[in-house]
């Protein structure tokens, strides 16, 4: 493909809670096996980009020890392959990312060095499958400077935690507002972005060197009546994580029939790494219903409507319902969970109770006594 790829993947959000203390959103466990980023690494792979940076800042820990190998998304080549940009000090500059467009801005010599007409730029807490060699397609079509991948949302879902667009019969963009407290349209960013190279690093310099930090308002919103904006709409899955309630909703997507083939057994492929663990096992007593049982797990209990992650240890005679269990958490005998998101490398004690609401998911953080010295 004639694109490199950038993936944002540096931000925090407190929306996230405390699941965001301990890892990057980018990094937040889903649908059992995959990690958020699996799915914008795996469409720059299967969309043939071959050189992509991961941009990194926040907790990174948890995101680099994922990204320790690029051989899972086909990065491990000769030529291109996966780059890891962490903030840096040099000549230049000595500060941290303060936003997007100062991410790039501090990598540029990243897109000096490369020979490539365009950059793909890609949030990495969102969820969707997209060949972007079609965005490309309809960028150079259209003639455009920029394109921006876009949805359309329903009423209920909130656009108002979103940038929102207006487009005209062109398909160009006319209106964009990052976030407003009224939304005047129901058609938001995917915080997906296709534009020229060259272009990119104008746009990046200029904004460094009058102090602007944000991509969304200090290039796409100011450049919106000087350049040619347009909108590339998707109509299939797509969603963000950047709140308790996204995440906890994104996951439980993944117990439709309809999401997991989509994702899963429809071409192309979402890659993620993989550990060496032993299958699930399901203990005589254990009953298991419209759940994901991921590798590693010993289930005693009962599961129903439910995403439990790897290595996890279900007591005899509980009952977690409409919950999700991260990673290595050891449940108690005769423990009952209800909408809940356990916390990875929680021990919960025998006997203990935890419920939620559906419209206020309940996070259980426990100490893990297997790891106390």
């Amino acid at each position: 493909m004639r694109a490199i790829g950038i993936i944002l993947a540096g931000g925090s959000s407190f929306r996230m809670k405390e699941l965001s203390t301990k890892r990057a959103v980018c990094a937040m466990p889903i649908a059992g096996s995959y990690r958020s980023i699996d799915f914008a690494l795996s469409n720059m792979s299967n969309s043939h980009i071959q050189k992509v940076a991961v941009l990194t800042q926040y907790n990174a820990r948890s995101l680099n020890e994922h990204l320790s190998s690029s051989k899972w998304w086909d990065f491990g080549r000769k030529q291109g392959g996966l780059y890891v940009l962490t903030p840096s000090v040099t000549a230049e500059s000595n500060s941290w990312y303060r936003g997007t467009a100062d991410a790039i801005a501090q990598n540029l010599a990243f897109l000096r060095n490369s020979h490539e007409p365009y950059v793909v730029i890609a949030s990495g807490d969102c969820v969707y499958k997209l060949d972007y060699n079609k965005v490309l397609e309809y960028h150079i079509a259209r003639k455009a400077d920029i394109t921006v991948v876009c949805k359309d949302l329903g009423s209920e879902a909130g656009v108002d935690r979103f940038g929102t667009l207006k487009m005209n019969e062109e398909s160009r963009i006319e209106e964009f507002e990052e976030k407003p407290v009224v939304a005047k349209s129901n058609t938001i960013s995917c915080g997906i972005y296709v534009l020229r190279r060259r272009q990119l690093i104008e746009m990046i310099e200029k904004s460094a060197e009058e102090e602007r930090y944000d991509f969304v308002k200090d290039v796409l919103i100011r450049y919106k009546n000087m350049k040619r904006i347009y909108g590339y709409k998707i109509k299939d899955y797509w969603n963000n994580i950047a709140t308790v309630s996204d995440y906890f909703n994104t996951n439980m997507d993944f117990l439709k029939k309809e999401i997991r083939d989509y994702f899963f057994k429809e071409y192309p492929d979402i890659y993620s790494k993989v550990d060496d663990l032993p299958p699930a096992k399901y203990n005589i007593g254990s009953s298991v219903r419209n759940s994901l049982i991921s590798s590693g797990c010993i289930i005693n209990g009962t599961v129903e409507d439910s995403v439990i992650f790897k290595t996890a240890y279900i007591g005899n005679n509980c009952y977690i319902k409409n919950s999700i269990i991260l990673n290595d958490v050891y449940i108690g005998d005769n423990t009952r969970i209800e909408n809940c998101i356990v916390e990875s490398h929680s021990t919960i004690r025998s006997n203990s109770y935890y419920a939620g609401e559906n419209s206020n998911i309940k996070i259980v953080i426990e100490r893990n006594d297997r790891y106390v010295i």
